[in-house]
C-alpha cells in the first residue's frame, strides 16, 4: 500500500504532506502512523507495518476533516535483528521521536493519535502517550490489531495482497505456527531468529486480497468508532 494508503489520502485532500500551512484545519485530529522496518520472512516488504498503519489512517481519514501525518516509518524492531535488512532504532529513541513529534503538532492540533501496526512499539507508545497526556496535550494510540497468526503469516499476507499484490513474493513458506506466548521464551533470548529460520510466525498459504480488504475495512471502522468515543484509558489506548 504506501502507494495505496497515500492515494487515498491524496485524492481526499488529508494527507499532511501535501497541504499549506493556510489549509490546516484550526484544532485538527492528527493521524500519526506508527510502523517498523523489519522482516516479514521472504515474502513480504519490510516496510509492511508502516503500510498497513498508513492504510488504516487514510481509509478512516477519507471524508472527514482528520489529517494524516507522514508514517514514523522505523520502530523497536529488536527481536527481528537476526535477519538482514532490519533497523530498529530501539525504544528510547522511538520514545523520545513520539514526545517530540506530540509535542509539537501539539502547538496546533487538538488531538494527536498514534495509529501503530508494529506490536513491538506498544511498551513506546504507552510511555510517550502517558507523558504526553501528563503535560496536558490530547494524545493517544491505537493498535492495528486484526487479529490472526503472529508475523508474516496468512494475516499479514492478505493485508499486503490488497495493498500492494506486486510487492508480494511468491515465496510464501510456512514457519512456526506455535502461538506467540509459547514462543515468547525462546524469543526474548534469541529473537524471531531463534523460533523461526524464514521469520515467518504462522502459515501465508490460503492469504487473498479479499480477506486483506476485509480487515483493512473493519480496522478504519473501529478507528472511527474509537475516535468518535475518544476515551483514552491509564496506558493512554484509544478505547
Amino acid at each position: 500500500m504506501c502507494s495505496s494508503g497515500h492515494r487515498d489520502a491524496d485524492h481526499d485532500g488529508r494527507a499532511l504532506g501535501e497541504r499549506t500551512w493556510p489549509e490546516i484545519d484550526e484544532r485538527p485530529t492528527l493521524l500519526v502512523p506508527v510502523g517498523s522496518v523489519e522482516q516479514h520472512g521472504p515474502h513480504l516488504p519490510l516496510d509492511t507495518d508502516a503500510r498497513v498503519a498508513a492504510a488504516v489512517a487514510a481509509r478512516a481519514a477519507a471524508g472527514t476533516n482528520l489529517l494524516v501525518a507522514p508514517p514514523v516509518a522505523y520502530g523497536a524492531s529488536g527481536e527481528h535483528e537476526g535477519f538482514p535488512g532490519t533497523v530498529s532504532i530501539g525504544h528510547e529513541a522511538l520514545r523520545l521521536l513520539l514526545v517530540e513529534l506530540g509535542r509539537s503538532a501539539a502547538r496546533w492540533a487538538g488531538r494527536v493519535l498514534f495509529v501503530n501496526g508494529h506490536g513491538g512499539n506498544v511498551p513506546t507508545l504507552v510511555d510517550a502517550a502517558r507523558l504526553l497526556r501528563h503535560e496536558g496535550r490530547d494524545a493517544a494510540w491505537l493498535a492495528c490489531a486484526p487479529g490472526g497468526d503472529a508475523h508474516a503469516g496468512r494475516t499479514e499476507t492478505s493485508l499486503m495482497l490488497a495493498l500492494d499484490p506486486a510487492g508480494v513474493r511468491p515465496e510464501r513458506a510456512a514457519g512456526n505456527p506455535a502461538s506467540l506466548s509459547d514462543l515468547l521464551p525462546a524469543m526474548r533470548d534469541g529473537g524471531v531468529a531463534a523460533v523461526s529460520a524464514n521469520g515467518v510466525l504462522g502459515d501465508p498459504s490460503g492469504a487473498s486480497p479479499d480477506e486483506g480488504e476485509r480487515l483493512l475495512a473493519a480496522m478504519a471502522v473501529e478507528l472511527v468508532a474509537a475516535l468518535a468515543r475518544w476515551t483514552p484509558d491509564a496506558s493512554g489506548r484509544l478505547r
